[in-house]
């Protein structure tokens, strides 16, 4: 056991919210999550993130007394949907991608011999992906971008598969009638794509992460689809949800 926190047992727990995989809670400074088989390469990928310079991710703290999964708690504001209109500002899009992009680069010499990973290895399998880099993951500290949680769904693959979703999150690129989006017209639109694809830097192309957009969000579409059939009934409104992005994105925007 690695309990960084010896007074833990004696502090109040707090569930946090948000996410749609649950568990995670607050026991003082430090985030609590049930342990899986993925948890110690994820606890491994932290120390190699940290030790390269990205600081603004959770510490690895190893186990509790309880057996359960424990890294550092990132002080700050984690925005939830609705989101706030200062999260739609051009300089925290910059500030995503340039963070994306630094999180991508640390994490490529990560030693990925012997990992286990609860998500898919996905190829090319450039980078180690965070798979859920969204607004509601990010840590905000006086508007500024801070920090980066959840890191227990990370796994191998290309630098556009994260991408992606980012862009489909914060650009945003969904259906006007998402409610987690913004009405904005196609120019605009594709100005903000642009933009964090020249923040986050490498030459990624637009068109590229458009056409990898729609594959995420089908990809997603099944997987909540198949969590929802094993007892997660709370995902099962977001399948339609992501398909009829995807078939947005396709009529209105890759055939522009």
């Amino acid at each position: 056991m690695d309990d960084h926190s010896p007074n833990a047992a004696d502090e109040r727990e707090e569930a946090l919210p948000g996410g749609n995989m649950g568990g995670a809670t607050r026991v003082g400074a430090t985030v609590r999550r049930g342990h899986g088989a993925w948890s110690p390469t994820v606890q491994r990928l932290l120390r190699h993130l940290r030790e390269r310079g990205v600081t603004w991710v959770p510490q690895p703290l190893g186990t509790d007394e309880h057996g359960r999964d424990s890294v550092s708690y990132l002080p700050g504001i984690v925005p939830q949907y609705p989101l706030p209109d200062w999260i739609w500002s051009d300089g925290i899009l910059a500030e995503a991608g340039l963070h994306l992009a630094q999180l991508h680069e640390a994490s490529a010499s990560f030693d990925t011999v012997g990992g286990v990973w609860q998500f898919p290895v996905r190829q090319p399998a450039e980078v180690i992906c965070h798979n859920d880099f969204a607004p509601y993951n990010m840590v905000f500290t006086d508007r500024r971008l801070t920090g980066i949680i959840d890191w227990d769904t990370a796994s191998p693959g290309p630098r556009s598969w994260d991408l992606a979703y980012l862009a489909y999150r914060l650009v945003p690129l969904a259906h006007p009638d998402n409610g987690d989006a913004i009405h904005s017209d196609l120019a605009e639109r594709a100005r903000r794509l642009r933009m964090l694809c020249d923040a986050y830097g490498s030459g990624q192309d637009p068109d590229h992460i458009l056409q990898a957009a729609v594959h995420r969000l089908h990809d997603l579409a099944a997987f909540s689809e198949a969590r929802a059939d094993q007892g997660q009934e709370n995902l099962r409104s977001h399948v339609g949800l992501y398909q009829r992005d995807a078939m947005w994105i396709t009529a209105h925007i890759l055939r522009r």
